[in-house]
């Protein structure tokens, strides 16, 4: 296994995430052009931000990502920018969004360390969840 280290002038950190969120009301909504959408809006939140995207899959009804991220900028800062980037931009290019839902993301979100297992392994779990 090999530890990515991050660094800039004042400290050295690996902080890697796995963070899951849901479509209000656990609506089954990501699929085709809005999906591909939704991807290009997280990577340009997560490389905005100053953060390193890992691995991304959608299903239907959620969201698994993988992430590195300054822990000067935290974890939360990031979710929620990006989960308030793109539910803004998705709502205003995908009207039919409005009529499914009054917001389309719910406030709450799952975020644990990736702790003692490789990002490698985290990474390989995400990969697979759409064969499941």
């Amino acid at each position: 296994m090999t530890v990515t280290l991050r660094t800039d002038a004042d400290i050295v950190f690996q902080c890697a995430f796995h963070v899951v969120w849901c479509p209000k009301f656990r609506r089954r909504v990501i699929a085709g052009r809005m999906e591909e959408r939704l991807k290009e809006i997280v990577g340009e939140v997560v490389k905005e931000k100053g953060a390193w995207l890992i691995e991304l899959e959608t299903m239907p009804d959620h969201v698994h990502l993988l992430i590195e991220v300054d822990p000067r900028y935290g974890v939360h800062r990031l979710v929620k920018a990006i989960k308030s980037r793109s539910s803004r931009v998705l709502r205003d290019e995908f009207p039919w969004l409005k009529s499914k839902l009054p917001t389309l993301w719910t406030n709450s979100y799952f975020v644990a360390t990736v702790g003692g297992a490789s990002p490698e392994i985290v990474e390989h779990y995400i990969e697979q969840q759409k064969a499941r």
